[in-house]
């Protein structure tokens, strides 16, 4: 008997209250407090078998101790990806140490944290060292498209991987009168082979009530450039929860008719594994 795909969502984050033992650094759209324990119930109640969780930028900056602390509580659920800080001055060290720690599978750039040149030392620096220890670049590059096209092209041996669908997403409702008006630049990306997709957070970017039928002539135009082999589906969450609850973010893609069932499997778990070579334990 064929072994099922696992369900995988590519993007997720966990976080506790704001304490001075682990301070914020500044505000995350969500609950006051999302734990590790919170999300695997989350996940376990529709059916999601694991998920990469991404210590969330804005509340803790390059810190990825809590998510490390998720880990070690539930090491067969979350693979780790944390930013890495382009300014440290030890971005080579930083990434090779990071790639060494338990549970980890990438590492992140934060492209809309501040103006960046593509020959930025320190970006430069990350996607090569990425590209050493074998470990995918996630890149938050929404609005700075045409940069990380000429990263990508700067970088050929390194995995990159573009956050959300690269657009702009929003954390309250509605969303943009023209959400995919940036897509011309997310498909042009898809010429760079190194490149893949997060498919994550795109239900928070329709205009029409769950199941977003709007959003699948865009996301259909991104099937076709990059391959369903090199796109992943994920929730966001919890950035997504003031637009859609995490089983409208699963169960959107698990009903439409725009997805055969071996396209589904490739989308939400099968391509993950792939690009990042992990999978959850299934049997934890």
């Amino acid at each position: 008997m064929a072994t099922q795909t696992p369900t995988i969502d590519v993007q997720v984050h966990a976080y506790e209250k704001n304490h001075p033992g682990r301070p914020w650094h500044g505000f995350l759209q969500g609950p006051d407090e999302v734990t590790g324990d919170d999300m695997v119930s989350a996940m376990a109640a529709v059916g999601v078998d694991g998920a990469l969780l991404i210590s969330p930028f804005s509340l803790y900056q390059y810190d990825a101790s809590y998510a490390q602390e998720v880990y070690a509580a539930h090491p067969g659920k979350f693979g780790l990806i944390r930013p890495i800080n382009p300014a440290s001055g030890a971005v080579a060290e930083d990434v090779a140490r990071w790639a060494a720690t338990p549970g980890v599978v990438g590492a992140r750039i934060m492209l809309t944290a501040q103006e960046y040149e593509s020959d930025d030392v320190g970006l430069n620096e990350i996607f090569a060292a990425g590209s050493k220890a074998g470990i995918p670049i996630n890149v938050m590059a929404s609005g700075k498209l045409p940069l990380l096209l000429e990263l990508a092209l700067r970088n050929p041996d390194t995995q990159i991987v573009i956050d959300h669908v690269g657009i702009a997403q929003p954390f309250l409702p509605p969303p943009d009168p023209e959400p995919f008006a940036d897509l011309d630049n997310v498909i042009a990306l898809a010429a760079c082979s190194n490149v893949a997709i997060k498919i994550s957070g795109a239900g928070t970017l329709s205009h029409q009530p769950f199941p977003y039928p709007d959003i699948w002539e865009p996301l259909s135009r991104v099937f076709d450039a990059f391959g369903l082999d090199r796109c992943m589906w994920g929730t966001d969450w919890t950035r997504a929860v003031e637009l859609l609850n995490y089983e409208q973010g699963v169960e959107a893609f698990r009903i439409t008719d725009t997805l055969s069932d071996s396209d589904r499997a490739t989308l939400m778990g099968g391509s993950l594994m792939n690009i990042y070579k992990w999978s959850p334990d299934m049997n934890g």
